[in-house]
């Protein structure tokens, strides 16, 4: 997808936004034969509409895109799979730099398991106009790409020791310093819960930690939820919810394209990333519902359903995050369905006590079209999360508020950062629209990358 905006070309097709007002005059300056195709085909402009303009020798002489009044402002994603191999310009876009951005998001497609004679044809692209910051927009684009590739990687390929290693390849290539702590050494270097979900399987356990940039700078921290894949332990999920499950590990996939962002663009802060990477797996060393388990921050956690096991994990690694007393720290899950369930697979529940930084998230995200929701901390339903027998029970009494008790059951790891901000997020397109294939997805990180350049400005 990185080649598919170009900042030049020679005789590039015009790609014309046209409207039912518009329509006229856009074939006004095409030759005649235009205007009887676009009648021969009842074209009307209609938003999302595409209309190719065949030239006198069976070529492509103009595109004609139905603009309109469209509520999608990455309607234009659609264009790159409905069109011929070729070179393309935008004329009389709205957001000429959104067009180019969603035309970009719309090129991706994964293919590392196809023949090598599938999909390798040429396709097309885009030139994009004077002023689109063509750098900056492949920095944006390789991070959306990369998220999308870790997510879409099927388990058998991808566990924690893989995980590991691609986080290794981007600290390597920013000059971040990395380490990893793996099986019962984490343990030896506290963190218990992390090893409790993840001993079960054959793939050992780790926590990865990298850390970037000047240490004179604010730091800033984030965590991402590794689970490689999740049965759902000794509450084992139905074959029907367990398809999707190499998806668990989205948050840390969309958290190392945030770092990504981060590192390319030089933000001025000290950048520390944090993944504990497990599989949820069934065996006689499974944890199970019932046990009481440690956790780094010294609170007994009663396990209340072993197919919670994110929170857990998190909870380690959000402890540690937290002893440094950092500016921020940012997490990112896959953590409940309940978010699904109140906000659909495409907008992102995000929670944090910081209305500043909540507004900072909410106005970049409408800006660059990632669209998140900032949901409550109700500190009522902490209620839910009362154990007879521990210091909290890991999920909440009834099938209410799961998303919230949640971040409630997080928020209690987390004391003297300056703010934290939890997304509970999707991690995946259930089915293809315009800009966004099926499969793995990028959310919430464009949003969360336009906040922090406007906080930390460089």
């Amino acid at each position: 997808m990185f080649d598919s905006l170009l900042a030049s070309a020679e005789a590039p097709v015009a790609i014309h936004a046209v409207d039912a007002d518009r329509l006229e005059q856009v074939l006004s300056l095409l030759p005649a034969a235009a205007g009887r195709w676009v009648k021969a085909n009842g074209y009307t402009g209609s938003p999302g509409s595409i209309l190719i303009v065949p030239d006198a020798e069976g070529g492509v002489a103009a595109v004609l895109f139905g603009e309109g009044d469209t509520s999608d402002p990455h309607a234009a994603g659609a264009l790159p799979k409905a069109l011929p191999a070729g070179t393309y310009r935008l004329e009389g876009f709205a957001d000429p730099d959104m067009a180019c951005l969603a035309f970009a998001l719309g090129s991706y497609a994964y293919r590392a398991y196809k023949s090598k004679s599938d999909g390798d044809e040429d396709r097309a692209r885009l030139v994009v106009p004077k002023g689109f910051d063509l750098t900056a927009a492949k920095f944006e684009l390789e991070a959306v790409a990369l998220a999308r590739d870790l997510i879409n990687t099927p388990a058998n390929d991808f566990g924690p020791e893989e995980l590991a290693a691609a986080a290794r390849q981007l600290a390597e290539r920013f000059g971040a310093t990395f380490k990893v702590t793996v099986g019962e050494a984490l343990l030896e270097h506290n963190f218990p819960m992390i090893h409790a979900v993840g001993k079960a399987s054959t793939r050992a356990p780790r926590l990865i930690d990298f850390s970037w940039g000047d240490l004179s700078h604010p730091r800033v921290t984030l965590v991402g939820k590794g689970v490689c894949f999740d049965t759902g332990g000794l509450d084992i999920k139905p074959s029907s919810s367990m398809l999707l499950m190499k998806k668990d590990m989205g948050g840390a996939a969309n958290v190392l394209g945030l770092a990504l962002m981060i590192m390319a663009s030089n933000l001025p802060i000290h950048l520390r990333v944090l993944i504990p990477a497990v599989e949820n797996s069934i065996s006689g060393n499974a944890f199970r519902p019932g046990d009481i388990l440690p956790s780094r921050k010294g609170i007994s956690v009663e396990i209340g359903n072993t197919d919670a096991e994110g929170r857990l994990v998190l909870a380690d690694a959000l402890a540690l995050a937290d002893e440094e007393n950092p500016d921020l720290i940012i997490d990112m899950a896959t953590l409940t369905g309940a978010a699904r369930v109140a906000l659909g697979p495409q907008v992102m529940p995000f929670y944090t006590d910081d209305d500043g930084f909540a507004d900072a998230v909410s106005g970049a995200a409408d800006q660059v079209a990632d669209p998140v929701w900032r949901m409550p901390l109700w500190k009522p339903y902490s209620k839910m999360l009362e154990s007879k027998v521990a210091d909290i029970n890991h999920v909440s009494t009834g099938g209410f508020a799961g998303s919230i008790t949640a971040a409630l059951f997080l928020s209690r790891f987390v004391e003297n950062a300056g703010t934290w901000a939890h997304f509970d997020i999707f991690g995946w397109t259930p089915s293809a629209r315009p800009g966004h294939p099926e499969g793995g997805e990028a959310q919430a990180i464009r949003a969360l990358f336009a906040a922090l350049s406007n906080r930390y400005p460089a």
